[in-house]
C-alpha cells in the first residue's frame, strides 16, 4: 500500500511551528539568518531496493550573527507536491534534534538521520530520480529561514547484473557464450524485474591483471536478458557492466572465470 503524507500531518508530528513543505518557490525568512549548505547522503545517490529500509543523513549548515538555536534546524525530503497540499514520498528526520556541531559563534551544522522505506516512501516507480530537500533554521535572536529547495538528491531503483560464460574450460580461440540479466527494483510489485533495451558492456580481465577491457556492447532484450558470443584468448574473467540511467544506478557483475586450455 502506498502512502501520501500531508503537510499538516508533518507539522503536527514535528511539533514545530515554522515548517511547511512549500507550495511555491519563494523562501520564507526573517532577519539575516541564512542556510548556507545542505548535504544529502554525503553527496551520494540514495539507492533503494524492495525490502530494506535505507538509512542516510542530511546535514544542514546555517549562520546568523546571534548564533543558531540547536534543535530547531531540520530538513524534510519529498518527491512531488500536489495541488491539495499532499507531498508524495515525504521523509522526516528520525530524531528532530539531530546532532549539532557549532562551527563558530555564528555558524552551526546539524546532521539528521533519515530513513526511507521502499514500501512507504516511493509512491511508485515514477518517483525514481530527483527529490527535493527543504530546510528550516532558527537563530538565537528569533530570526528564521525556511529554504524551500535547499538541495536536490537522486533516489534510484537498485540494480542487479549477472553473468555466466560457457563452456568452461574451453580451448584457446574457441567461442564462448556469455549470458546474463539486468534487473532493477520495482516499487509497485516489490520484486526485481528485467530492465529492457539497455546497453551493457561485455568486459574481460586477463588472469593476473587488475583492469577490465571492454569487448563489445550488448543490448538487453524485452526481459532484461543478455546473450552474446566471443572468442577466448587467455585465462580470465568475463563480466557485464552497466553505466546506469537517471533512475537506476550503475552496476557490474562479479567476474566469471574461464579456464582456457
Amino acid at each position: 500500500m502506498h502512502h501520501r503524507t500531508t503537510v499538516a500531518g508533518l507539522a503536527g508530528a514535528l511539533a514545530l511551528t515554522a515548517l511547511t513543505v512549500p507550495a511555491a518557490g519563494a523562501d520564507e525568512f526573517s532577519g539575516d539568518i541564512r542556510i548556507t549548505k545542505v548535504v544529502v547522503n554525503g553527496g551520494k545517490d540514495i539507492v533503494l531496493g524492495t525490502t530494506d529500509v535505507k538509512t542516510f543523513s542530511i546535514a544542514v549548515t546555517a549562520t546568523d550573527d546571534s548564533g543558531i538555536e540547536t534543535g530547531k534546524t531540520f530538513p524534510v525530503m519529498w518527491h512531488t507536491l500536489l495541488a491539495n497540499g499532499d507531498a508524495l514520498g515525504l521523509v522526516t528526520p528520525a530524531d528532530i534534534a539531530g546532532t549539532c556541531v557549532v562551527q563558530s559563534f555564528t555558524t552551526t551544522t546539524c546532521t539528521y538521520t533519515m530513513k526511507m522505506n521502499p514500501r512507504v516512501h516511493p509512491h511508485d516507480n515514477t518517483t525514481a530520480g530527483t527529490w527535493t530537500v527543504s530546510a528550516h533554521a532558527l537563530a538565537n535572536d528569533g530570526d528564521y529561514y525556511t529554504r524551500n529547495s535547499a538541495a536536490k538528491a537522486k533516489v534510484l531503483r537498485s540494480s542487479r547484473l549477472t553473468v555466466n560464460a560457457s563452456p568452461e574450460p574451453v580451448k584457446k580461440n574457441r567461442t564462448v557464450t556469455v549470458t546474463g540479466a539486468l534487473t532493477r527494483a520495482n516499487w509497485v510489485t516489490y520484486t526485481y524485474g528485467g530492465y529492457a533495451r539497455q546497453p551493457v558492456k561485455l568486459q574481460f580481465r586477463k588472469k593476473g591483471t587488475s583492469t577490465y577491457k571492454t569487448l563489445k556492447t550488448v543490448t538487453t532484450d524485452s526481459r532484461g536478458s543478455l546473450r552474446t558470443t566471443t572468442k577466448t584468448t587467455a585465462d580470465g574473467y568475463f563480466r557485464y557492466s552497466f553505466a546506469g540511467t537517471p533512475t537506476t544506478p550503475a552496476v557490474a557483475a562479479a567476474g566469471d572465470y574461464v579456464d582456457v586450455r
